[in-house]
């Protein structure tokens, strides 16, 4: 009886501390979403917009864009198809010759007939807040259209808010067919909002990396 005494209620501390940590990170999730609702559209009612970002995703090892990036591609192409966007900024990890994530961008939607003076190349996206931070600081980007995955758009919106961004979100729920990709990725926004939250107030600036157009 000693020990369950001695033990209980370390036990109970740790537990009531790891609720209470699953509890915050679900109300941020809710505050994140509440803040950005409204902004989330289909292309049918999203206003025409100067920019169109796609926020980069894994590439092949042969540089072909994987499942989710292709899709997110794909709502871009059919954005400015309808004449809803004048430019299509990639951003993404381009940095190493090995690994390219804007080079596989850049070349699907040249290969679908995109002219070369549509696209801005940012390889030095390498993650959501660096995206839409260089967006604004690197390529004086003030309005734009947000693309990725429907789970992901909420915090990439509500970091383009509190950046000053005029941002709008299109989304893609193509990519829900890979149902386990897409219950991890759903999972990992709720920690993503963690970082949200550090990132801005840590106001850290963007990460070097090369302007290319």
């Amino acid at each position: 009886m000693g020990d369950v005494r001695r033990w209980g209620t370390p036990v109970a501390v740790v537990a009531a501390a790891l609720g209470a940590g699953v509890g915050a990170v679900l109300v941020l999730g809710l505050v994140v979403r509440a803040i950005t609702r409204g902004r989330i559209v289909t292309a049918g009612t999203l206003p025409h917009l100067p920019v169109v970002l796609v926020l980069g995703a894994e590439v092949y090892a042969d540089g072909v864009p994987s499942t989710f990036l292709r899709a997110r591609l794909d709502v871009a192409l059919d954005l400015y198809r309808r004449g809803l966007v004048d430019r299509i900024l990639l951003s993404g990890d381009g940095r190493s010759r090995f690994y390219d994530e804007t080079g596989g961008m850049r070349a699907y939607l040249l290969g679908r007939g995109v002219e070369e003076s549509v696209l801005l190349v940012d390889p030095a996206g390498l993650d959501t807040y660096d995206s839409c931070l260089r967006a604004r600081d690197v390529y004086d980007i003030e309005r734009l259209v947000v693309v990725s995955q429907t789970y992901h758009l909420p915090r990439a919106l509500a970091i383009c808010r509190a950046l000053g961004l005029d941002a709008w979100g299109v989304g893609d729920d193509s990519a829900r067919s890979s149902a386990r990709p897409w219950a991890n990725g759903t999972r990992r926004e709720l920690a993503a909002n963690l970082k949200l939250v550090w990132d801005l107030l840590s106001h850290r600036p963007p990460r070097s990396g090369t302007h290319r157009l």
